[in-house]
């Protein structure tokens, strides 16, 4: 299916949505310095994990108000809210007010938003794409987030450290623009029956679809196989989403700059913030230019062997990170990073869908998501753990989480394959 032939509300959302990515990569990757500055690394994984898990619950109701109220309101909403949020952290970050603490106020008010936005924007996809081309949608969407990631923060590594407030200001103003005209230009692509369902059920309060969303979750108690994919996913999550976390803090207080190039005088240098936006759009490039060709290579071989490799890959990776101190070095490592992480995407939605019974499946892949939300509700624990036994010994522990990930796999599979012998 070619762009050309997108329903209308498509083409808005992906020229849209990538032109927020680019400004919101420029700045998201530096927050936790920004916090880590104000707060102490202490303070900002304390905050930042509340951050998160207010997150968590937002994208629950998400999906409920999603189907309630409609795909085009909540992604309007959504998309105001971010405006405001942004707004208020980039009046916090100026020299007129700077007010760290209402800075956090706006993020967290924006990420709110935010949480509220993906699922009727990934529901809106399913409503108008047929299923045989959903996935070639959703791929393409994929690409342009992470062509966005590789721009966005090399943007970031020039504009935000001496402007902050005017890269917040501009993602706030970019927000209401994408919001007004995602107002007037969208259609509403909510299914008649559900929007008729919910105007029978209009007295059924929100809290009832919350619990029985988390009540959903007890699938994962019920299959062991399961269980330990969600444990093992959740260990492992803690070494990739420092990436985002304790990367960039680690960055700017160990490496001071360091040389790119040389030659006879000229010198091509950059600083640690400089140097982690770089790492991040690296990584960006990475998994735009070889995503499909490490997905096709992973089919030859067996699960048990991805799923551990694609483990102690990260745990090299991170290893890896932590012993360099030059720009090739860093990229060395953050190339074994990210073929940890193509290693694993693919493979582990197809093994879902093959423990889940057809009438469970989404149930399986909701479940499936902890690995996730939990995870980024734990991850910002690294960020004081490193102030209180230093970087080192973080990484250590970061390593090691991975390796008993791929553990955890080895058993997991190891109780899959008796149950399918069986």
């Amino acid at each position: 299916m070619k762009i050309r032939d997108w329903d209308i509300n498509l083409k808005i959302r992906l020229g849209g949505e990538a032109a927020f990515n680019v400004i919101f990569w420029a700045f998201f990757p530096f927050l936790s310095i920004y916090f880590a500055n104000s707060f102490g690394k202490g303070w900002t994984g304390l905050l930042l994990i509340l951050s998160q898990t207010l997150s968590v619950f937002a994208n629950l109701l998400g999906g409920y108000c999603a189907d309630r109220f409609g795909r085009k309101r909540m992604m309007v909403i959504a998309a105001y809210g971010q405006a405001i949020g942004y707004g208020v952290f980039a009046l916090a970050a100026s020299p007129l007010l700077s007010m760290p603490i209402i800075g956090f106020i706006g993020f967290s008010f924006a990420s709110l938003s935010g949480s509220l936005y993906w699922p009727a924007s990934q529901a809106m996809v399913a409503d108008v794409v047929e299923e045989e081309h959903r996935s070639s949608v959703f791929a393409i969407f994929y690409t342009a987030a992470n062509m966005a990631v590789v721009v966005g923060p090399l943007l970031g590594s020039i504009l935000y450290e001496d402007n902050p407030y005017v890269v917040l200001a501009a993602a706030s103003l970019f927000c209401i623009l994408l919001a007004v005209l995602m107002s007037r230009s969208l259609h509403e692509t909510l299914p008649n029956h559900l929007a008729n369902r919910h105007r029978v059920n209009v007295g059924e309060p929100w809290y009832r679809f919350l619990a029985v969303q988390l009540r959903d979750y007890r699938i994962i108690a019920a299959d062991r196989v399961f269980l330990l994919f969600i444990i093992a996913g959740v260990l492992l999550s803690q070494t990739f989403m420092q990436l985002d976390l304790l990367f960039p803090v680690f960055l700017q207080e160990t490496v001071h700059a360091t040389t790119i190039f040389s030659y006879g005088n000229w010198i091509l240098q950059v600083s640690g913030k400089q140097l982690f936006g770089m790492i991040v759009s690296e990584n960006g490039l990475f998994v735009a230019l070889f995503t499909v060709l490490v997905t096709k290579w992973m089919l030859v071989y067996r699960d048990r062997y991805v799923f551990i490799g694609g483990a102690l890959f990260y745990a090299l990776g991170i290893a890896m990170f932590s012993q360099m101190s030059t720009f090739w070095g860093f990229t060395l490592a953050i190339a074994v990073f990210t073929l940890a992480e193509l290693m694993s995407a693919g493979p582990q939605q197809a093994f879902v869908s093959r423990l889940a019974s057809e009438q469970m499946r989404g149930q399986y892949f909701a479940a499936s998501s902890l690995r996730f939300t939990l995870g980024r509700t734990i991850a910002p624990l690294s960020i004081p753990i490193s102030n209180w036994i230093g970087f080192s010994w973080t990484f250590t522990l970061l390593a090691g989480l991975a390796v008993l990930s791929a553990v955890m796999y080895n058993i997991m599979f190891n109780r899959f394959d008796r149950q399918t012998s069986q």
